[in-house]
């Protein structure tokens, strides 16, 4: 079923050599541009005609009226809501925690700098609703929005066609039970581009979605490539793409385990990666015999067996866990399971991933719905330099800066000793206008 990649012998440098799918985001962006300029320049009209040609529905307004997600909330069933309650308790305990609080060092009596932690004004929260619909996605943007503090809070899911237009019925509860009242039916790059610009939501121009400081949330390509080419207008967390799993194990593991959990994650998507990285052709083997026997029972058999078999997942065998270890750290995934011997001393030992999940009761299932952690998280081997949505996504640092007469008369030669090096005496001149009679 998967790809054998053989790095036993050792490899300087395995990153070219590891699955990857190949996404021409670049490509992407030059598609969805006309798009997301004429959402810019026309507002409204420009996302209705996107929404019809894309989603099939025309909306006559964009925004999900108050009454629906009420609706929503109270018709849902009673095991949903309970577990989604539990999700929602158990990630805001985990995010309560992230908060930063202020901090004032002083540099020098009578000099100090204060780091301050103010929350993003306005976010933009978007949640797909394509190949499957996402209510824990709902949970793992608003709860460390909410924990930082964030004023402002809208959600932009796409319309669904079998809820009358609006977007899935259980992403709308999700939003009630967490206390988010401004929804958006509108998906894919036009909903990015209405978020960033902000435009009216109806015909008549009687409601209106105000422009957003930020986007966060997953997406397909063509919400990847909208967020990119609206960097800089808005903050964007991260560029998502397809979902990922790297498993390190050995013979210790169980194949049973091992399979479900890749093809726990190949449910997602056909360009979904599942990555095995293994010393023990023994385990290899055994889960390829146990993924011929899953694959054809699971529900979406034609969607998983599409993504083991492509490009982007395989099994890479190694010599030995330290060679695993390193080819771990080169593949960065979003989830990595470590389901080895003395699992936590190899997990503590892990530079790059965006998740990592120790042992054989750590399943990554577990960390998209109820662990505690947040599942939106670096893909496409980004876990080497970002993270994965946290109340930080949030936050700006801001430096408060206070020093009285003598603590800037006592550094002033400095300051323009380095004005003069640089060129820029009126930089110097800003600090000694302050002092008319001198600095001695």
């Amino acid at each position: 079923m998967l790809t054998r990649i053989d790095l036993r012998g050792g490899v300087r440098d395995p990153r070219r050599l590891l699955p990857r799918a190949q996404l021409d985001v670049s490509q992407a962006v030059e598609r969805i541009r006309p798009l997301v300029e004429g959402v810019r320049d026309h507002g409204y009209p420009a996302v209705r005609e996107a929404s019809e040609r894309f989603d099939g529905i025309s909306p006559q307004c964009l925004r999900v009226p108050a009454e629906a997600i009420t609706a929503a909330e109270a018709t849902l069933d009673p095991d949903v809501r309970a577990a989604l309650l539990e999700s929602i308790a158990r990630t805001r305990r985990v995010h309560a925690d992230q908060r930063r609080t202020d901090h004032t060092t002083q540099v020098v009596p009578g000099g100090t700098v204060t780091e301050r932690w103010l929350p993003v004004d306005r976010v933009g929260l978007y949640v797909p609703g394509g190949l499957a619909m996402y209510p824990s996605t709902v949970v793992m943007n608003v709860v460390p929005a909410q924990a930082a503090g964030v004023r402002s809070l809208v959600v932009a899911s796409p319309p669904q066609q079998e809820n009358g237009g609006l977007p899935d019925a259980r992403v709308l509860a999700a939003c009630a039970l967490l206390g988010v009242d401004e929804v958006y039916a509108v998906g894919g790059a036009h909903a990015v581009a209405m978020l960033a610009y902000g435009c009216a939501v109806d015909a008549d121009a009687t409601a209106y979605c105000d422009p957003v400081d930020l986007i966060t949330g997953p997406g397909n390509i063509w919400v990847t490539a909208a967020k990119r080419l609206l960097r800089g207008v808005v903050g964007i967390d991260a560029e998502a793409g397809p979902t990922e799993i790297a498993i390190l194990a050995d013979d210790t593991a169980d194949p049973v385990h091992v399979a479900a959990d890749l093809i726990s994650q190949a449910e997602h998507d056909p360009l979904a990666a599942s990555v095995l990285v293994t010393p023990s052709t023994a385990l290899a083997d055994a889960v390829d015999r146990e993924l011929a026997r899953l694959v054809p029972a699971t529900k979406h058999a034609d969607r998983v067996g599409t993504a083991l078999r492509g490009e982007q997942s395989g099994t890479v065998l190694v010599d030995d866990l330290e060679a695993g270890l390193r080819v771990v750290d080169a593949y960065a995934a979003e989830h990595l399971e470590i389901q080895t011997e003395n699992a936590r001393e190899w997990a503590l030992r892990v530079r790059n991933a965006g998740a990592i999940f120790v042992g054989a009761y750590a399943p990554v299932s577990l960390g998209d719905y109820c662990a505690g952690s947040n599942h939106v998280l670096p893909t496409g081997g980004c876990a080497r330099h970002s993270s994965g949505l946290s109340v930080q996504s949030f936050l700006r640092g801001v430096h408060l800066v206070e020093y009285t007469e003598e603590a800037l008369r006592d550094v002033a030669p400095y300051v323009l000793t380095l004005a003069g090096v640089e060129d820029l005496p009126a930089h110097g001149q800003a600090v000694a206008a302050r002092f008319p009679g001198g600095l001695s």
